[in-house]
């Protein structure tokens, strides 16, 4: 039987993050739009940070890294996964720009394909220094996970862009 998980369906889970429970709720909202997994995006309505709000164990602080698996195109993954954006500290119920912004928020441009722009959030033990990597591109949201001790992710939500004018290719729904 076909899960019909949408994390699973989209290959968030898989490509990204190994299969987690969800004990976390996460909210991102591009200006009044909320997405929902397989939400579709232009880069135009994606310019500018979106709010995030986190909400699951109270006391907890979170991480949030938003990645493309699909860099530079879905058919040839070379610089999977590429980070647009680290944020960690965020208190639990509070907006992620009460965090510490490790990555600078850089808004998706996909030139080839339709490409899942994921955001996977981690429960910390404390509240620890992580920090930025020294590139945005292949950077490894598991390999984050293990160096600093972050466990299994507690919420991830993903939506799909493509570069303005395109039709066609992968969709889920």
């Amino acid at each position: 039987m076909a899960s019909r998980d949408p994390l699973i369906v989209g290959r968030i889970v898989g490509d990204v993050v190994d299969y987690f429970d969800m004990a976390a709720q996460l909210r991102v909202m591009y200006g009044n739009r909320e997405i929902t997994n397989g939400f579709e995006l232009r880069p135009s309505q994606v310019e500018n940070q979106p709010t995030v709000r986190i909400t699951g164990r109270r006391g907890s602080l979170y991480t949030l890294v938003m990645v493309d698996p699909d860099v530079p195109s879905p058919t040839n993954p070379s610089q999977r996964e590429y980070l647009h954006w680290m944020v960690t500290d965020i208190p639990d119920g509070g907006d992620v720009s009460r965090g510490t912004e490790v990555v600078a928020y850089e808004k998706p441009q996909p030139t080839a394909g339709i490409h899942r722009v994921a955001f996977v959030v981690f429960r910390q033990a404390a509240r620890q220094a992580i920090y930025a990597p020294g590139w945005r591109s292949n950077f490894i949201t598991r390999d984050l996970a293990e160096c600093y001790g972050l466990g299994a992710p507690v919420a991830a939500a993903y939506f799909n862009c493509q570069r303005e004018g395109s039709c066609g290719g992968r969709r889920y729904r």
